[in-house]
């Protein structure tokens, strides 16, 4: 059974914000890492992995990611600090 992960990448300063949804978070963060993913986590560069969710299918996550991406910054922030109050790097749990 294959699980998918909706992710919240910032920068070192954690005052931008990128939601994201993958099947394979650990490969997804690297290329973010890595700056292998052109586009917005590139140009600002989001490296910091400070939070994700969970999800059996991709219908569920897709369905959160959109959900997340339509929530006021505040909302976001408090979202990340109810289980990340220091915004650290969960990453690197991942390897």
């Amino acid at each position: 059974m294959k699980n998918y992960y909706v992710y919240i990448l910032t920068n070192r300063t954690n005052n931008v914000l990128y939601i994201g949804v993958t099947n394979n978070l650990s490969r997804r963060i690297y290329e973010h890492q890595n700056k292998l993913v052109e586009g917005f986590s590139k140009k600002y560069n989001l490296v910091k992995l400070v939070y994700f969710e969970e999800y059996p299918s991709a219908c569920g996550a897709i369905s959160r990611e959109k959900q997340l991406k339509n929530w006021h910054r505040q909302w976001k922030i408090n979202l990340i600090k109810a289980s990340n109050p220091e915004f650290n790097d969960l990453s690197r749990e991942l390897y």
